[in-house]
């Protein structure tokens, strides 16, 4: 599997601000599969919730993107459709905006992880 990835290639997805999506953009991260759809959401004060639930819910049902980057603010206005993905491919990695800076208490991979280990028996 690992050597199919490798030789297929797999994307990176963005659902964030306008900021957020054209630094992405610019880096080279941008996409339009066969179907014509895009590996990004560009969210503003006007984009509907279910428009952000169906967008992730795309990203996680296509078998090209392995990683999917959103903006932890947007990210709390999904965070039911988010916790309920437990699948580690694609994985789901909140990202600060230059408008909201990142907390980690709200970080659904930390809280997994947290729960997974007691702080006291890493040491």
């Amino acid at each position: 599997m690992a050597l199919h990835s490798a030789l297929k290639g797999k994307l990176i997805s963005v659902i964030g601000d306008e900021d957020t999506c054209v630094g992405f953009l610019l880096g080279g991260v941008g996409e339009i599969n066969k179907n014509r759809q895009p590996n990004f959401l560009v969210v503003d004060k006007n984009t509907a919730v279910s428009e952000i639930e169906d967008c992730f819910k795309r990203f996680v049902k296509r078998d090209d993107i392995d990683i999917i980057l959103i903006n932890q603010n947007i990210a709390e206005i999904i965070r039911h459709v988010i916790d309920n993905h437990n699948s580690p491919i694609p994985a789901v990695l909140e990202i600060p905006s230059k408008d909201h800076p990142y907390d980690a208490s709200k970080d659904s991979i930390l809280r997994r992880a947290k729960g997974m280990f007691n702080p006291d028996e890493v040491l």
